[in-house]
This record gives structure tokens, sequence and C-alpha cells, in this order.
């Protein structure tokens, strides 16, 4: 699989006249800036894997039911659970009309399906589907089957309509007998977005496993993909598929689904529970509060992944829960089912068909082994020495019997604290072959952190970047990441993957965001951080070309603002509040000995004065704000007494606040009172500065004391130091990298310029003899745009520029990312 295909439209055909397209000159009052690019090409840099980039997907945001796997029946088995989500109930999605009952006896279907409707004679039940309702389109064809159960027989009138009428002609389903499948199959005769299926039977029946699919699915599969979702992310060319999980891997209990375990309803995901006929995978509730069906499972993954030319990396759990469960499994026995089952899955992938889950893989109508050759062990858990004791015997296990296996350890859910560098030092100790990082920052930070790779040891771990993403999706994000992503290329040696997350996200179920692709039930749109990844992993290369860049002149001065209070799910008392100048002047005094004016409250929650202190006193609101002050100020020593009244947390003490969005913060008893944490703030998006293990406690008063100099501060807690940062990384706009195809010879000048004044660039490309034209491709909007289904501000424009030398001048739009593709002769 090559990846270094340009795959934007660039034919010959597409070039535009080249006096039209080279880059405006800058008028006298157009915001330029000069920077200069120097590239040796006789130097070698870093080799390019075709892996380097992939995508992660997680059934998160209805990813899956819902979302990718191409099932238009919500709920169709009947197993939604108070387990899956609180408001769910067995007939959730559907209306009944007349007797039905969902019933969990010995007439089930099978004991894997615990669940199934029974409906009385001349009843029916309406599934309302996702979203708006069952989409269908006018001319097209869709798959109808039911298992069902009718002892003395009966007609099973199923019908496809919504308000304004029939959708699709009904069809008539004659069933008799024990349980049977029965098909039928609709072609709508008109497009609707609120459709409703209906079954109604004239004489008493048991119904399961209710489908209705598109045949027109992704490659036209059986229990296969949505095609518009599918086919965004193979445009995307991605070098890996990382599955399932996420969150989904690694909580829940470890159990299986059987009658030993008590049919468990929350477990971490376990392969063996989703492949075989759908109607027998086992349910179980989702992470993210709903209900998962399982119809898309391991077999669907390695599918999928095949089909869009990925590696597969499966990520299985490693007994040690996390994403705020933080829990080791002390049990040997399970430890060792887990670690045969691991074993397993990669003899489904990858056995002869004649072995044991070899045969199982072909039985499901793939014969020919997967070709897995990297898996993944547990997810962020935050429990790192624990994790590691048990990743060491599921390494061990998997080299003796597959050693040509990578197996990929992780380094917790942050990028950095006491969780990384424990799991970062086990893992150089252990000699593990790569370590799966996780990290979701500001803007801001990944401008500042594009070297984060350059210190690295070449001699240890590598590093796969499995879920990254700058917290929104604006185009300012976007560019965030793509000047990032020039860091990550420029260190290919030692970053071998990384996958932007989350991967999907349907508009109607969303638990998280910023996410790549959005979706409905009708349509789906390329988020503005998909347009970046896309021009990234269309156009990698396949080697590092060393450059350099000037750099934007340092704007930077000290940390000012204003001074805060807050609380996140937690009530708390503060009272003796001082700002001091560092020349001793007082700023901000206040002892809530009478009102608390001099406050001003921006956020959440309740605020009174109490007994001479400032009290907020709602214990669930989060993100409780107020402040006080000039957001002028700089060089002052902030003090505070607080004392937590009740809650899940401690404090929050806020420095350097210019608004609601920037700011930073002295995170104290923060996650659940387990750690301490300075957070910065930066248009709403919040980056680490440092992390502590620590807790507060209730009742106890402390004293909070941060001083501020210059872009340097200092906090204390109860006279002593707690820890200091210096906050004085430039956040660069300006970022470049240079490789090379090795299949064309061209040269890929790849440039982001993250700010709103354009950049004019002399480009020295060393003496190489490069063709006069080059082909372009440009996003560029303003930075608050953000992509809809009705409106897409960031598209990539395709272009071509003739004014290519050994040395030229282009200048490149603000707010921009431009690759430009150079022919070497």
């Amino acid at each position: 699989m090559s990846r270094t295909r340009f795959r934007l439209g660039l034919g010959a055909t597409a070039l535009l006249a080249a006096s039209a397209l080279l880059p405006a000159p800058a008028h006298a009052a157009e915001a330029v800036t000069d920077y200069a690019i120097t590239v040796d090409p006789g130097a070698r840099g870093a080799a390019i894997d075709d892996t380097m980039y992939g995508v992660f997907f997680e059934d998160i945001n209805r990813a899956a039911d819902g979302g990718l796997y191409a099932e238009l029946v919500q709920n169709r088995s009947f197993e939604y659970s108070t387990a899956d989500n609180s408001s769910y109930t067995p007939l959730t999605a559907w209306t009944p009309d007349g007797t039905a009952e969902v019933v969990d006896d010995d007439g089930r279907l099978n004991e894997r399906n615990r669940n199934y409707l029974s409906l009385g004679a001349g009843s029916s039940v309406t599934n309302s589907g996702y979203n708006t309702g069952i989409r269908v389109e006018k001319g097209k064809r869709y798959d109808f089957s039911v298992w069902a159960r009718a002892e003395s027989g009966t007609t099973l009138t199923v019908t496809l309509k919504d308000t304004a009428g029939t959708l699709a002609n009904a069809r008539q389903v004659a069933a008799k007998g024990g349980w049977r499948k029965y098909t039928a199959t609709f072609t709508a005769t008109r497009t609707g977005n609120r459709g409703r299926l209906a079954v109604a039977t004239t004489a008493p029946t048991a119904l399961d496993m209710v489908s209705l699919f598109p045949r027109e699915t992704y490659k036209n599969q059986p229990n296969g993909l949505r095609k518009d979702l599918a086919e965004k992310i193979e445009a995307l060319d991605p070098g890996f598929l990382r599955f399932p999980g996420g969150c989904l891997v690694n909580t829940g209990s470890m159990e299986d689904y059987s009658e030993d375990s008590g049919w468990q309803r929350k477990r971490s995901y376990q392969w063996k529970d989703t492949i075989g006929p759908v109607e027998e995978r086992a349910t179980n509730a989702n992470f993210w509060g709903y209900n998962q069906s399982y119809g898309l499972g391991y077999y669907e993954y390695f599918r999928f992944a095949e089909d869009i030319g990925a590696m597969p990396l499966p990520v299985v759990p490693a007994l040690v829960t996390g994403c705020g469960q933080n829990r080791a499994v002390d049990d040997e026995a399970l430890l060792k089912r887990h670690i045969q089952d691991t074993l397993d899955l990669i003899e489904f992938a990858n056995g002869p068909a004649t072995s044991k889950w070899g045969k199982v893989r072909a039985g499901m109508g793939h014969s020919k082994p997967f070709g897995l050759t990297h898996i993944g062990v547990g997810n962020e858990e935050n429990l790192p020495k624990e994790f590691f004791a048990r990743f060491q015997q599921f390494r061990a296990a998997i080299e003796a019997k597959y050693p040509d296996i990578t197996v990929v350890s992780n380094s917790g859910p942050d990028d950095s604290g006491t969780t990384f560098d424990t799991a970062w030092q086990l893992g150089r100790e252990g000699e593990v072959d790569m370590v799966d990082e996780h990290y979701y920052n500001s803007p801001q930070w990944f401008l500042q952190n594009n070297d984060r790779y350059d210190s690295y040891d070449r001699e240890g771990p590598k590093v796969f970047l499995g879920e990254y993403a700058s917290q929104g999706n604006a185009w300012k994000n976007a560019l965030s990441e793509a000047a990032y992503m020039t860091g990550l290329e420029r260190n290919a040696d030692v970053v071998k993957l990384a996958s932007y997350a989350p991967l999907l996200a349907n508009e109607d179920y969303v638990q998280w965001r910023p996410d790549l692709i959005w979706f409905n039930n009708r349509a789906s749109w390329n988020s503005a951080n998909y347009e970046v990844q896309k021009l990234f992993m269309n156009n990698t290369g396949d080697r590092v070309v060393p450059s350099k860049a000037t750099g934007t002149p340092d704007v930077s001065g000290p940390i000012t603002g204003a001074v805060g209070l807050s609380t996140w799910a937690t009530s708390a008392a503060y009272d003796d509040v001082r700002v001091t100048s560092v020349d001793g002047s007082t700023l901000l005094t206040d002892d809530f000995s009478g009102d608390a004016s001099q406050w001003t409250h921006t956020g959440a929650g309740a605020w009174t004065v109490q007994d001479g202190q400032y009290v907020q006193t709602d214990a669930a609101a989060e993100n409780t704000m107020v402040t006080a002050g000039d957001p002028a100020w700089k060089d002052y020593d902030l003090h505070v007494k607080a004392t937590k009244k009740s809650g899940k947390e401690g404090f929050l003490i806020a420095f350097g606040v210019k608004d609601t969005g920037n700011y930073y913060w002295w995170n104290l008893g923060g996650w659940n009172n387990t750690q301490s944490a300075v957070e910065q703030a930066v248009d709403g998006g919040k980056s680490t500065m440092l992390t502590k293990a620590g807790s507060i406690e209730t009742g106890r008063a402390y004293d909070i004391d941060i001083k501020v100099r210059g872009r340097q501060v200092t906090l204390y807690l109860d006279g002593q130091e707690w820890g200091g940062f210096t906050d004085d990384k430039p956040a660069e706009p300006f970022r470049q990298i240079v490789t090379e195809d090795a299949r064309t010879g061209e040269l890929i000048v790849k440039v982001v310029n993250a700010q709103d004044r354009a950049a004019r660039t002399a480009v020295d490309l060393g003496g190489a003899d490069v063709a006069s034209r080059a082909r372009v491709t440009t996003l560029a909007a303003d930075q608050d745009a953000v992509n809809t289904e009705t409106d897409t501000p960031v598209t990539p424009v395709s272009s071509t520029f003739s004014g290519v030398a050994s040395e030229f001048t282009y200048t490149f739009p603000a707010n921009s990312v431009t690759f430009l593709r150079i022919r070497q002769r």
C-alpha cells in the first residue's frame, strides 16, 4: 500500500492557468511576516513508515450502532436495560399497539440472546430507528429479517411508513413453528428521514432480531457498514485501524457473559462476545451510556481494516480498569483466561483455516488470514505498576507462541505526570517495543510542543500516539494539530503510529467533542480536523528531508490577569484573600466581613457570604468561577485560605485570569480527589502544566499561596513549596516539514501558518534541480470556522504554482495549511 498517493484530484485537467495562481503580492496594508525555509536535500532524515498515520475506532457518540454499523433498527433484540442507561427499558425505541411484553425465559432464541418479544394476536410494534427515524431513499432496496416463533402459525405484516404515508409497499410473511429466520425486501417508493418500521401479527407470536439493512452497504457486504461513513474513513488512506477502544476495553467486569457470571451486563469489551452469528452474540452495556449490540464485532473490524488497506491493531483488556474506575483485578485464573483469549484472538486473525479459531474465521466467510502484526494490551490505566505486572504476563505468553507480534503498552491518560513517568520508566526498563500515548490539549499546547519528541531516546521504545486532539472542531484547532503533525513527521524514527480521536460522532448522541467525522441519519460531513488529517495522510512521503525555518518574533510578555475562586462538584469556603504586588503594595484584600461586591460571578453554582467566609454551596455544580481584580495585573502574590465543606473534589484557585476562557488555575484535589494540577485554559481548552498525586480533606483549612513573577509561577500549600513552572514556551504559529515521495521523486513542502498574518517565505531548496511548476493544495479559513452539514468553509483548494526554483518566494495565506508537491529532475 502506497502512503504517498496524491489523492486530492490534482490531475492535469484540474490544473489552472499558472499566471492566475501565483501567490498574490502583499500590499502595504496587509499584515505580513517574513520567514525563511532552508532545505538540505543531500541529508537524510527519518524514514516514514507506510503505517505512520491511521484511525482509531471506538464506539462512542453512537459510532457503531446508529453509526458505522448499517443496521437501521434500534434495540432490534429487545436487550436494552437500565444497566446500559437508567432511562432504558427493553422496549426503548419501540411503540407497542395491543399486547406486547418482553420476556426472559426458556422460550428464548438462544441462551446468549436472553430477551424476546411476546406479541399478542392483532398486536403490533413500531420501531423509531435512530435520530429522527429510519432513513430510506427512493428506489433503493432494504432487507428486512426477523426471527419468529409461532407454534400455531401467523401472518406478519411488515410496513415502512412516516407521518406522510407509505415509504415502501408492505410485505407479508407467513410464520409457523419454532424459531426460524424470515426475510423480505422493501424498495423505497420515496425518500424520507423519519421512517418507522412496524411488525403486526394475526396470531400470538414471539419475535427477536428485528432487522432492516440497506442493501447498499460498504462494498455490498452482509451485516455491513454504512457506505458514506466507511468511504470517508477509506478516503483518509489510513495505515492502521485501532479498535475497539478506548474506555470500552478497560472498564467494567472482566467476567464473561454466562450463567456462571450471572449474565453480567457491564463488562469489558471481550472479542469472543462479538463473533459468530449476530443472533448469538452477547449484548453489553457501553461505557458511554448506551447499549452495544456487537453486530459490529471483531470479524467486521478485521474485514474493514482489510478493505481499506489498513493494518489491524486490536486492543485487549489487561485486567486493570481505567477511565475513572482504577481497579486492579486480582484473580489469577481470570487473568490466565484473558491471556488465553488473547492467544486465541491471534489464532482467529492469523491461524490456518484448519486451526480451532481459524476455522471460526473461515466459517464466517474469510478463509485467508487477516495478517495481524500488532496488538495493544490495556488502555489508559492509572495504576501503572499493577498494569505493567499484568502486561508482562500477556507479553511473555504472546512472544512465546507468536514472537513476530508487536505487543503495545501504554502510558496512561495524560501527556505528563506521575502515571505517565512511571509507565514510561517501566516500559523502558522492561524493553517494551512500543508505548501508546494519549492526550487532549488546547491549541496553544500543540503549538508550544512541536518539539515534544525531539528529545525522546532513539534507542528506547517507539511511540504510538493512539489518541490526540486539540479540544475543538474549529479551524484554529485543526491548524494547531497540523502544526503539531510536522513535529510527528520530523520524529518519524520515534513516532511510528499516530491517530486522531475520536473518529465518529452522531450529532444527536454526543458524549465527547471534538470528533473527526460528524453524521446523522441522513448525511455525514468532514470536520476541519478531518481535512487536515486527510491532507497529511494522503501526502505523507517516505522519508524526511531535513529542513529548518525561521521563527515568529516573540511577543510573549509576563503572565497577566486577575484572580479567581472556583469549585467542581464541591462546596467550599474561602477567606482572607490577599493580592500583593511585588513592591509590597496591596492590590486586593477581602476577609468577607461585609459583602462580596469585589467579586464577579462568571460560572455556575451558588455563592454567598456566611460567617465571614465566601461559600460556594452547590456541591453538584461544576466550574463555579468568581473573579476579582484587574486583567492587567502582573508580578503578584496571591494568598487564600480554603476549607472544603462537602463534595467530590477540592479547590480551584485561579490566577492570570483574562476572561472566562483564558486563565490558569491550581486544581487541588481534582479528578475525584486523587490528584492536584495546574491547568492553563486558552480559549476554553485546557492543558496541564504540572500534576501531583494528592487529596483534600473535608473540614480542614488550607493556606494557599501563589507567587507570579514574569512567566514563572511558584505554588505553596500550608507554607511548604508544592511546585512551580515557567510558562515560557512560544506558541510558534509557523511550522514546516519537507518529505520526499520515493515513487514520484517529488519533494512535499508542508507549511502551517496558524496566525492572522500572511507568511511571505523565502524557500531555499539547497540547490535541488526541480521543475518550475508545483501542485498545491491549500486549506484556509477564519480561525473560528467550523464545518457543518450545510456549510463547509474548510475545504481543500487545488492549484498550481509556476514560480518554483532552487530558491523562490511563496506567500502562505493567513490561517492556512499548504502543501506544495515539487518534482525533482
